[in-house]
Order: C-alpha cells, then sequence, then structure tokens
C-alpha cells in the first residue's frame, strides 16, 4: 500500500478503525504524510481492557470468524448503528467481508506494537463507540452520541473537520 503513495510526496492518510493502524504503518515508510485517524488507535496503550484481555488469554482464535455473519443484532450494538439505512449496511459489509480476513485483522489489531514517532496530526472519535473507546485524551473531534460507525452516521461532521483540516495546513 505504501508503494501507492510517492515518497517525495506530502499527503494525507486517513485511516478508519482498523485502516488507522495501515495508516500509521504506511506513515513509517512515507515521513511527509500526515496521519488522521477515525474510530482507531493510536497505539496498543489505547485497546479497551476486553481486547486486552483477549490479547492476553488468546481468545480472539477461538472465536468463529463468522461470529458477527450470525449475530448481526450484536454487531448493530457494537457499531452503534441506529437507523435501518445504517443498520442495511452494516449487514451488507459484514456479508462482504472474507471470515479468514476478519479473523486476521483481529489478530493484527490485538498483537499491534505501534509505532514510534509523533502519532497522528487529527483525531476524530465518536463519544459511544463501543468498539474502540475515545481514550481519555488527545482527540481533536470528538462526536457527541455517535458510535463506531461514525463515518456513515455523522458522515457531514467528518467531512467537514477534514476539509477544515486540510484548509487550515496551508
Amino acid at each position: 500500500m505504501a508503494a501507492a503513495v510517492p515518497a517525495a510526496q506530502a499527503c494525507w492518510l486517513v485511516g478508519v478503525s482498523f485502516g488507522g493502524l495501515l495508516a500509521l504503518e504506511i506513515a513509517q515508510l512515507r515521513p511527509l504524510a500526515r496521519v488522521v485517524l477515525v474510530s482507531s488507535l493510536a497505539g496498543p496503550h489505547e485497546l479497551p481492557w476486553p481486547l486486552r484481555v483477549a490479547r492476553a488469554t488468546g481468545l480472539d482464535r477461538l472465536v468463529p470468524p463468522t461470529l458477527l455473519q450470525k449475530l448481526p443484532q450484536a454487531a448493530k450494538w457494537a457499531f452503534g448503528v441506529k437507523t435501518k439505512g445504517e443498520y442495511v449496511l452494516l449487514r451488507q459489509i459484514i456479508a462482504d467481508t472474507n471470515p479468514a480476513f476478519a479473523q486476521w485483522a483481529i489478530g493484527q489489531l490485538l498483537r499491534w506494537r505501534g509505532v514510534p514517532g509523533p502519532g497522528p496530526t487529527a483525531r476524530l472519535h465518536g463519544t459511544h463507540d463501543r468498539l474502540l473507546p475515545p481514550p481519555a485524551a488527545s482527540i481533536d473531534c470528538l462526536v457527541a452520541g455517535a458510535g463506531h460507525f461514525l463515518v456513515v452516521s455523522h458522515a457531514t461532521q467528518i467531512s467537514q473537520f477534514l476539509n477544515q483540516l486540510a484548509t487550515n495546513s496551508h
């Protein structure tokens, strides 16, 4: 993925959820990149305690990768989905996600060691994110009432923040 980003070009890398980890890793290879995290972690120290337990015990390896497909109401709750349209979209995303990839990504998230350096340029997070709750500090845009599905449920606010960030950085 880093190969698609020219090394000598300044750019923005916006990572949502697991994509935030990828953006931070790519930024290690592209020092002119600025990272914006949305509903994501800046480091493993921000893992919520249930995920720390899963990491320490290897519990994630025992959970069937198709669990979210079998429990759509649990996924709805975990992602903070509130409208019928959001629920339809979430179910489609879950149906389209390869279970083996999902299990791999969860394992990578739990065992991620983080990256050295200054970290993200900016962070956006929902106050009601149940999957990856916002840390106590360092959130630039905390969206009241939003869950992990923030980029869908509050897309206008996210877009406005990103546009403002890009405009103010020149």
